[in-house]
């Protein structure tokens, strides 16, 4: 299993829960389990775990223990599934977002640009969209908005127009086609990092990731109990931005809403300060060196 995925930022973030023996946490993105390992090691015999994964091959590591529970959904839907088991409030949700080691090197998941596989992308392989049809269906100037959106990429109207004008004669259906169409934006001094900022873009796009991550960040004040904690590890400005905002302000756009007399209502507040992986640990996790964890509670 730690050949699966290696947790980033381990100890940071579980110690984050500030964990009570008979508590109830939600790890929402269960991957290998390493998180939700770490949690159960720290729970007394009545504390209790729900994790999520929507990915069959996370699904397969799941643990045997009575206080666990393995809910095979997307955690946009975290406070539906905990109602099914009962569960109104929680004392801390983990969030890890990102994709995981794993996904990374299985080459038929399309999520690296090392391999050569099929453009797949999907976190849940059962969800209708994947990256093939976002590069061969999107018209162009939806395509130019999703690498500029979730790529960061100045040049993305040149990139859809060179995808586009490949298309035309045959489809894109693998990593290495993709990367043969984009060649000539692909110095080699850079070609690693603006291949990733455009795999970044389209996987974000198959896997509507920041709406789920909206949509989750919603639910977590009405699911924590006083004193409960959510406990987020980020791995782009995108994710980050959104958790920040939110703890900060209580919204993802604009300002916080005001009432008759001027003062906002955020639902939560941030504890500590933004916790960022040890030259260590990037040492021997090179997939840290880009995590950021924050840690918030219910104002």
């Amino acid at each position: 299993m730690s050949k699966y995925h290696k947790s980033v930022l381990l100890k940071e973030s579980i110690d984050a829960l500030n964990i009570k023996g008979d508590g109830v946490y939600v790890d929402v993105t269960f991957g290998g389990g390493g998180h939700s390992k770490e949690i159960l090691k720290r729970l007394g015999s009545k504390g209790r775990l729900f994790a999520f994964d929507q990915d069959a091959d996370a699904q397969q590591n799941t643990l045997e223990d009575e206080r666990f529970v393995l809910i095979a959904e997307n955690f946009r839907h975290i406070s539906r599934f905990l109602k099914f088991y009962g569960v109104q409030k929680v004392d801390g949700v983990l969030a890890d977002l990102g994709v995981s080691s794993h996904q990374f090197d299985e080459a038929d998941r399309g999520f690296s640009t090392r391999f050569d596989g099929d453009l797949d992308m999907r976190m849940n392989q059962n969800t209708r969209v994947s990256a093939k049809e976002v590069i061969n269906k999107y018209e162009e100037s939806r395509l130019a908005d999703v690498l500029y959106l979730y790529g960061d990429l100045r040049n993305s109207r040149a990139l859809a127009r060179a995808i586009v004008a490949a298309r035309n004669v045959e489809s894109v259906d693998t990593s290495f086609q993709l990367r043969s169409v984009l060649s000539d934006f692909l110095p080699k001094s850079k070609e690693h990092k603006i291949l990733a900022q455009i795999y970044q873009a389209i996987r974000i796009e198959v896997n509507e990731e920041l709406e789920v991550l909206k949509e989750f960040l919603n639910q977590v004040p009405g699911l924590l109990n006083e004193e409960g904690r959510l406990s987020v590890i980020s791995y782009h400005s995108l994710e980050d931005r959104l958790v920040k905002r939110f703890i900060r302000t209580g919204v993802f756009e604009g300002e916080s809403e005001k009432d008759f007399y001027g003062n906002t209502n955020e639902p939560m507040k941030k504890i500590g300060k933004l916790i960022i992986p040890s030259k260590e640990e990037i040492k021997e996790n090179n997939r840290a060196r880009s995590a950021k964890l924050r840690i918030a509670t219910l104002k």
